[in-house]
């Protein structure tokens, strides 16, 4: 998660109250999101197997409707139910281990009661620090002798971390912890023992200025009822009169006659080709859409109609598959494809399964296989750009809103598509595995050998501006890159000179030579192809 997003969502934290007398775990979570709450710790110094349901519960609550969830003090624990991260303690195991069993993007925490617990505590690997207790606690047992305000700002003032002020956190004194520099207020009792919960809880969201939810987000549960939602917003209503005889909402769609069908599939599952700390469910959409469309694109095909299957897990709410959806259709509409139906099933992770159908040129369907040795190899645009805008994403650099928006937006080039059929080039892909990987693929296609020619005046500034701040090679972040979504082709160097008319950002790349033994011979060592939801 990125820091600033972090930051804000530490502003009201809320902790289970394993021993309250009158509300269970989950409907503490409940009472407390309704008001405002904007990160959760499951918090159960007693937890054995017969809890994780309710631990299950309160996650896929807390990810319905978009708030951090993180276990305190079991690792392993966090890692079987798929929490967001943990909170350690002093005497809990390492934040290094955490975030090694748990991966680069988990969010960690720890306790630190006061500047000498701090010159002893390893902060490497941690995201945030839980302070206190600031004043004195009941809740816990084994609390430590209270810091009051000026040992909590003593803290905040030796650290870069955020810190959460906790220990007896209520409508009087959290104001003050907010004044003293707390980035967030941790609460238990105040609200799990109040006589009035859900007032008491939203008397801390004024304070830390989070507004309520009066409607929570819950898992979905009934395939057919959200398939009648989605598609009561059809996408590109004239694409699907004009190619689709029988829309979705039948057992199979009917398609008009096709003269050259063009066929593509694609799948997009997360952690592998997307991270929703980083994407909004409609940026998700929007890409799976655009990314599939793209392939069209790279065979000179009108994109016709898309469809859809849906695996989503328990805890993806009614609304995140709306607005995933919307993503969607808003590439729909862009491309003019229409949606030709689709599925949604219940599985372990969230995967997009898409299936795309286009029309393609009459006698003009371009390969891999048809470069010739003195054709140049060519770029309709700036390479490299989506690697560096992952890298940022992985660094948690928002600097680079370019190289970011390259990876998380990309855009089909079916304008391009257009001006290399005018000129009826025969060699296309587009590039998805990176420059070297499909130039290799072009390459053993066609039986020739490549040689690049990569020349630093046509880099894009904001890749030649990233690669200086991290000490990187350009040259290598175009070759090894990925998801760019240009298309790579390869014509006789005149064509080119006419087609760069059309396209002034084209660029060439290479050149094709007779085949010398290897297909790329002037590769740099250690490049290799992109890997999706690879680093």
């Amino acid at each position: 998660m990125f820091p600033e997003k972090l930051k804000k969502a530490l502003r009201f934290y809320f902790i289970t109250d394993d021993s309250a007398p009158n509300l269970s775990p989950l409907n503490q979570v409940k009472t407390a999101i309704s008001a405002g709450a904007t990160f959760v710790q499951y918090r159960n110094k007693s937890f054995s197997s017969e809890f994780i349901n309710d631990a299950q519960a309160i996650r896929d609550l807390c990810k319905c409707n978009g708030v951090p969830f993180v276990i305190n003090d079991n690792i392993l624990l966090a890692k079987a139910v798929g929490a967001d991260g943990v909170h350690l303690g002093q005497e809990d195991d390492p934040p290094l281990l955490a975030r090694k069993i748990l991966g680069d993007n988990a969010i960690i925490g720890i306790s630190v009661s006061n500047l000498k617990e701090l010159a002893k505590t390893d902060l490497t690997g941690c995201d945030y620090i839980g302070t206190g207790p600031v004043f004195l606690t009941r809740t816990k047992t084994d609390a430590k002798k209270p810091i009051g305000l000026e040992g909590l700002e003593a803290v905040i003032r030796a650290v870069s971390l955020p810190v959460v002020a906790i220990g007896a956190i209520d409508g009087n004194n959290a104001s003050a912890c907010f004044k003293h520099g707390a980035s967030g207020i941790a609460v238990i009792s105040f609200i799990t023992r109040a006589a009035n919960p859900i007032q008491n809880a939203l008397i801390l969201s004024e304070i830390c200025g989070c507004p309520p939810r009066p409607h929570l987000e819950l898992p979905w549960n009934d395939e057919f009822a959200l398939i009648d939602t989605l598609l009561e917003h059809t996408p590109a209503k004239n694409a699907a009169e004009k190619y689709l005889k029988i829309p979705p909402g039948d057992d199979a769609s009917l398609l008009n006659n096709l003269t050259n069908p063009v066929i593509t599939t694609d799948t997009h599952k997360e952690g592998v080709h997307f991270m929703l700390d980083w994407q909004t469910p409609q940026e998700v959409g929007q890409k799976a859409v655009a990314i599939t469309l793209s392939d069209l694109a790279a065979k000179y095909a009108q994109p016709i109609c898309l469809f859809v299957n849906l695996s989503l897990p328990e805890h993806i709410g009614n609304l995140f598959v709306k607005t995933l959806y919307d993503g969607m259709v808003s590439a729909l509409n862009k491309y003019n494809c229409a949606l030709g139906g689709g599925n949604i099933s219940r599985g372990t992770e969230l995967s997009i399964d898409l299936f795309a159908v286009g029309q393609g040129q009459e006698n003009l369907f371009p390969t891999r296989g048809a470069a010739k040795p003195g054709d140049g190899l060519y770029s309709t645009g700036p390479l490299g750009l989506a690697r560096a805008g992952l890298q940022c994403l992985l660094k948690k650099d928002t600097g680079f809103k370019q190289l970011i928006e390259k990876f998380k937006i990309p855009i089909p080039r079916f304008d391009a598509a257009r001006a290399l059929a005018t000129w009826r080039v025969t060699c296309t892909m587009d590039i998805s595995d990176g420059l070297a990987g499909d130039a290799g693929h072009i390459a053993r296609a066609s039986h020739v050998s490549i040689e690049f020619d990569l020349k630093p005046d046509q880099f894009h500034p904001e890749l030649i501006t990233y690669c200086e701040k991290y000490r990187l090679s350009a040259e290598e972040m175009i070759l090894a890159g990925g998801e760019d979504y240009e298309l790579l082709f390869a014509c006789r160097p005149e064509v080119f000179e006419a087609i760069k008319k059309t396209l002034p950002e084209a660029i060439q790349v290479g050149k094709c030579v007779p085949f010398r033994g290897r297909y790329l011979v002037n590769l740099p060592p250690g490049i290799s192809s992109f890997q999706h939801g690879g680093r």
